[in-house]
């Protein structure tokens, strides 16, 4: 089919747009969920003592199970959903539910119970080696991350576009930030100092709402409750 050269350069400008707009969201909603600053003070509380190379190597241990989780559920999320017959707007209910909690718990500056439970901390600090369990699941791929990955996944209509290239390289680009905010940990602390870290903790936790209503929102479009716009 011909299309003029002004239609086809306006259908290039919508689609660019969608893809910038597809990518923010999924940059943002996983970058915030695994919230590499938050899990600063664990980080270096579990490392204490422990020498710089030791330190960088837990922290490549911990971004890259966070990598290996994330892009699993990423690949595997359209298939879980086929396999317990949960619809979309289903998941994205009940993942804004948890992005919901989590943003809560944020914006207190405070690691929710689904990223980080009651005596992960300590018992990580006891561990060898706590770079897989508790630093790579659950502070970094926690629950709240998962559910979005999945969410993301699940308006994606196949596996191999550009909406999962976004997605994925998103996953990517977390995990490469979290290694060198948790490698550099201590002179992260040293520059944003607590009340700068908890200042960043809350900036992020009320754009996490924002996103879990977005969720809301989604879910209860796709079931014909709101009115599409």
């Amino acid at each position: 089919m011909y299309l003029p050269n002004g239609a086809t350069t306006a259908l290039n400008e919508i689609r660019n747009a969608a893809i910038v707009r597809f990518s923010v969201l999924a940059l943002s909603s996983i970058f915030f969920l695994v919230d590499p600053f938050a899990a600063i003070p664990s980080f270096l509380a579990i490392t204490d003592g422990v020498d710089a190379v030791r330190r960088k190597r837990m922290a490549r241990k911990a971004s890259i199970t966070c990598f290996i989780v994330l892009t699993s559920f990423g690949l595997a999320g359209q298939l879980i959903f086929k396999m317990f017959g949960i619809t979309l707007p289903a998941f994205e209910i009940a993942g804004g539910l948890i992005l919901l909690l989590i943003g809560l718990d944020m914006l207190e500056a405070r690691r929710s119970p689904t990223q980080e439970a009651q005596g992960d901390t300590e018992e990580g600090a006891a561990k060898e080696d706590a770079g897989i369990v508790p630093l790579g699941i659950p502070m970094l791929a926690g629950p709240g991350a998962i559910s979005s990955v999945m969410v993301l996944v699940g308006t994606v209509p196949s596996l191999w576009n550009w909406e999962m290239a976004a997605i994925l390289g998103s996953i990517a680009f977390t995990c490469i930030v979290s290694y060198l905010v948790l490698a550099g940990a201590g002179r992260v602390k040293t520059v944003l100092g607590e009340t700068g870290i908890r200042i960043l903790v809350r900036i992020m936790g009320l754009l996490l709402v924002a996103l879990a209503m977005q969720f809301f929102v989604n879910g209860l479009t796709d079931l014909g409750i709101i009115a599409k716009q």
